[in-house]
């Protein structure tokens, strides 16, 4: 078989139709248009059509249609309905952008020491909240402790003294304090605390600080993280925990890890106040203590 023969079988294997030059008619097989290749025989003469075998369908129909192959084929495609207005979901809207403190770290409040940071709060009018107050709370305890507190906002009692954590909630702070060999009266850095707020003025009738007020007010709490240089933060309370960690997540789902606030350890517990009313979750305050005191010797 020569060349052209080969190739015929080929196209013929293939199933591809091909007309033929007349030189080439004659070399040819015989069964070329059994197997549906037609055969041009002198360019001059009429094209008669040449029909079909009836096993071989037009190229643009598929084998026969069956009613088991029509249930079998998937529905034809639709072109997209467009959507009720009822149904249309709304673009998600980007969460506002927290607001700007009038006190920034990089001016003079990076530079002050204690004494020109406690008379900037004391005289601070930032928000709104010195409309109402009747003094700051700056806060309390050796300005070099290796532990830090930090509490949510002044309430009443502190409004009036200028303390953080007094009355029945300071005294089981206190108690708590003194079980892990630690306290707010004056000793030896690693035996003290600092104890603060994130707040430095009482919302009026105690309700949840605003977030300007918080932006307000956030500078002067770093700047004290940053004079003492803790080797631990125990932030107590949903608001405290909340606004150091920027999260909305529930203490539950905080508590029994080391956080981070600008570097130093945070370990996240419940305010006293809302232990006084829940007397159980002691136990698990006490956990997160324990907690706070191996991170401190690990920091």
């Amino acid at each position: 078989m020569d060349r052209d023969a080969r190739r015929l079988a080929m196209l013929r294997e293939m199933g591809i139709r091909l007309w033929l030059p007349p030189q080439a008619a004659a070399a040819a097989p015989a069964s070329a248009a059994d197997a549906g290749t037609a055969v041009l025989e002198d360019e001059a003469a009429p094209r008669a059509p040449v029909p079909a075998p009836a096993s071989i369908q037009p190229p643009h129909a598929g084998p026969p249609r069956t009613e088991a192959r029509a249930q079998a084929e998937p529905p034809p495609l639709r072109p997209p309905q467009p959507v009720p207005a009822e149904l249309r979901r709304a673009p998600p809207v980007a969460p506002p952008a927290p607001a700007v403190p009038v006190t920034q770290l990089g001016g003079p409040l990076a530079t002050m020491d204690w004494a020109e940071l406690r008379e900037t709060v004391a005289g601070c009018r930032a928000c709104g909240l010195c409309e109402s107050r009747r003094q700051t709370v700056f806060g309390v305890g050796h300005e070099q402790a290796d532990w830090m507190i930090v509490g949510e906002a002044p309430g009443e009692q502190e409004d009036l003294r200028g303390e953080p954590f007094v009355g029945p909630s300071g005294e089981l702070l206190d108690n708590m304090l003194r079980a892990a060999g630690l306290s707010r009266q004056p000793g030896p850095p690693d035996k003290q605390v600092f104890i603060a707020n994130v707040i430095k003025c009482r919302p009026p009738h105690n309700r949840n600080p605003e977030p300007a007020e918080v932006a307000q007010c956030e500078p002067y709490l770093l700047r004290q993280v940053e004079l003492v240089r803790p080797r631990i933060i125990l932030a107590m309370g949903r608001f405290a925990v909340q606004s150091l960690l920027r999260t909305s997540e529930p203490i539950g789902k905080l508590r029994g890890r080391v956080h981070r606030y600008h570097g130093v350890p945070v370990i996240v517990t419940y305010h006293p106040a809302y232990l006084l009313r829940n007397l159980p979750d002691k136990a698990r305050a006490w956990d997160d203590l324990c907690l706070a005191m191996d991170t401190a010797r690990g920091a």
